[in-house]
């Protein structure tokens, strides 16, 4: 039975505030990203890229990177960071010794996880404005998918924490499985270009599949009733995980 109440806040505005501490290294990265990327492949390698279904190759990898973006800043703050806070910093420990719960605890830190990937496809979108990539006004829709898609990764990533028994082993669900999303996902070339076993592999197991689908509908804009899936497995992947990770979490910690 998961229990949380609006002490979940709390964690949240700790994180928020070491978060603006560090704006400077924070803010940066969502900037320079986006440009470095379209740079070299999309104004680059894309020259020598026909255009995809009548699409431009900057335009196919723009919500691409808005997707990526989400994914890393949401999966690597709630394993990396969360596992520092919970195993070296013992920061959960004191949190937990206040009348804030265990629950109240994980789903703060995937809420923060959540936010920092919101925040990250906000810093990315007037990038992608100024190198006209993305269409408005369907791509401020981006910003509050970004909260949803990265609550979707922060569970996952919160999952790994509870399972993993050491920091150095977070490398496993980094190259295994951030990766492999980060290359088969439609994030640089139409999954149709792949055989139809790794198509259906990809959509059923790989979550930036959805969000890359999705992002690429409000961006261009090109809704189609296949995104309806998108959203609908999005949407029951992110509440089983984020019920999953409290679960997993609260093996981990109550001894």
């Amino acid at each position: 039975m998961v229990e949380i109440t609006g002490r979940v806040r709390s964690v949240w505005r700790r994180n928020w505030d070491a978060f603006l501490r560090t704006y400077r290294v924070n803010f940066i990265p969502p900037f320079i990203e986006p440009v470095l990327y379209l740079l070299a492949l999309g104004f680059g390698l894309g020259t020598y890229i026909k255009a995809i279904d009548s699409i431009s190759y900057p335009v196919f990898i723009a919500p691409a990177l808005v997707s990526i973006s989400v994914m890393y800043s949401s999966f690597f703050e709630c394993t990396y960071s969360s596992f520092v806070r919970m195993y070296y910093q013992k920061t959960f420990d004191a949190i937990i010794a206040t009348p804030v719960s265990i629950d109240e605890v994980i789903a703060g830190e995937m809420l923060w996880g959540a936010t920092r990937g919101m925040i990250y496809a906000a810093l990315m979108l007037p990038v992608l404005l100024l190198f006209g990539v993305v269409a408005m006004p369907s791509s401020l829709l981006l910003i509050p998918f970004a909260y949803l898609a990265g609550l979707l990764f922060a569970g996952i990533g919160m999952c790994f924490v509870a399972i993993t028994p050491s920091i150095d082993a977070l490398n496993y669900p980094s190259f295994l499985f951030i990766t492999p999303m980060f290359l088969f996902s439609g994030t640089f070339f139409p999954l149709d270009l792949l055989p139809e076993p790794i198509q259906y592999f990809a959509f059923a197991a790989l979550p930036l599949a959805h969000v890359v689908s999705i992002n690429r509908a409000i961006t261009l804009p090109a809704f189609s009733p296949a995104n309806l899936f998108n959203l609908a497995w999005v949407a029951v992947a992110t509440a089983f995980f984020f019920l999953l990770a409290i679960q997993l979490m609260k093996r981990r910690l109550i001894v």
